[in-house]
C-alpha cells in the first residue's frame, strides 16, 4: 500500500526564502503547496520543484476569506495538511532602500506592514489549527517566520517591520500553548541577513563586504540556510520541541 506524502503549504514562496524552504521540504519528500500573491510564480516555482504533484496557488494572506478558500482548496486537492510555513512577509522601504524614520514612518506603511507580516501570521496559523483540531494529522507542525530584526531592533529594517516580526515572536508562544494539547507543535525561524530580494532592496551585492565583518561566520546568509532550519522543525525528530525560536544568522545576535 502506498504511503500518503506529508503535505505542506508555505505562503509567500514564489521566490527568495519562501522558494528555498519549499525547495528544501519538497526534497525531504514532502508535496508542497506554494501559495503567493502572484500566482504564475507560484505555479512556476511548484514546477521546479524536485518530485511530483507540487501545485501552486494565489493567495492574499491579508484577507480572511482568502486565506479559508486557500485552505479549502489546498485541502480539496491534497487532504489535510500536516504543515504550514507561515512565510509570507514584506519590508516596505523608501527609494534606494532607505528605512523610513518613525517620525517620518505614514499610517499606510505601518498598516500594510503589519497586514501582512503579523496578521497574515495569524490568519494562517488559525486556519490551520481550527482544520487540525476538527481533523487531527500527526506530526502537524507550524513553523513562522520571524526576524533578526525584531531581536535587535533592526539595522536597515523599518520600525513598521520589526514591530511586526516582534508580535511574530509573542504570537508563536501563544499558538504554541494552545496547540500543544493536539500534539501539534508551533515554532519561529528568525533569519539574519539573508541573499533575497528582501534584502537586497537596502544592500546592494558590492556592499556585502561591508556587513560581512559584523557577522562572527563572515558570510551572508543563504535561503537553504533557513530551509534547513524549517527542515529540522517540521520533521518528527522536532516532536519535543515547541514554542521555540531559532536563530539562522550566522553569530550575528551575538553582538
Amino acid at each position: 500500500m502506498e504511503v500518503k506524502k506529508r503535505v505542506a503549504l508555505v505562503t509567500g514562496a514564489a521566490r527568495g526564502i519562501g522558494a528555498g524552504i519549499a525547495q528544501r521540504l519538497a526534497a525531504d519528500g514532502l508535496t508542497v503547496a506554494i501559495a503567493d500573491l502572484d500566482p504564475k510564480a507560484a505555479e512556476a516555482t511548484a514546477a521546479s520543484l524536485p518530485g511530483s504533484g507540487h501545485r501552486g496557488y494565489a493567495v492574499d494572506v491579508r484577507d480572511e476569506a482568502l486565506v479559508k478558500a486557500l485552505f479549502d482548496t489546498v485541502e480539496a486537492d491534497f487532504g489535510p495538511l500536516a504543515v504550514l510555513v507561515a512565510n509570507a512577509g514584506v519590508l516596505l522601504l523608501r527609494e534606494g532602500g532607505v528605512r523610513p524614520l518613525i517620525v517620518d514612518t505614514t499610517l499606510d506603511e505601518w498598516e500594510q506592514s503589519h497586514a501582512v507580516n503579523t496578521r497574515g501570521t495569524f490568519l494562517c496559523t488559525r486556519e490551520m489549527l481550527r482544520r487540525r483540531t476538527a481533523q487531527p494529522v500527526a506530526d502537524a507542525r507550524v513553523v513562522t517566520l520571524s526576524s533578526v530584526a525584531a531581536q535587535l531592533g533592526g539595522y536597515r529594517s523599518s520600525s513598521a517591520y520589526i514591530s511586526s516580526k516582534s508580535a511574530v515572536l509573542g504570537f508563536t508562544k501563544a499558538a504554541a500553548r494552545e496547540a500543544a494539547s493536539l500534539g501539534l507543535t508551533v515554532n519561529c525561524v528568525a533569519p539574519g541577513l539573508i541573499d533575497a530580494p528582501m534584502l537586497r532592496l537596502s544592500l546592494p551585492p558590492e556592499k556585502d563586504v561591508d556587513v560581512k565583518g559584523s557577522i562572527p561566520l563572515n558570510r551572508i546568509g543563504t535561503p537553504e540556510d533557513v530551509a534547513q532550519a524549517v527542515s529540522f522543525l517540521v520533521s518528527p525528530a522536532s516532536s519535543y520541541l515547541t514554542g521555540i525560536v531559532i536563530d539562522v544568522n550566522g553569530g550575528y545576535r551575538m553582538q
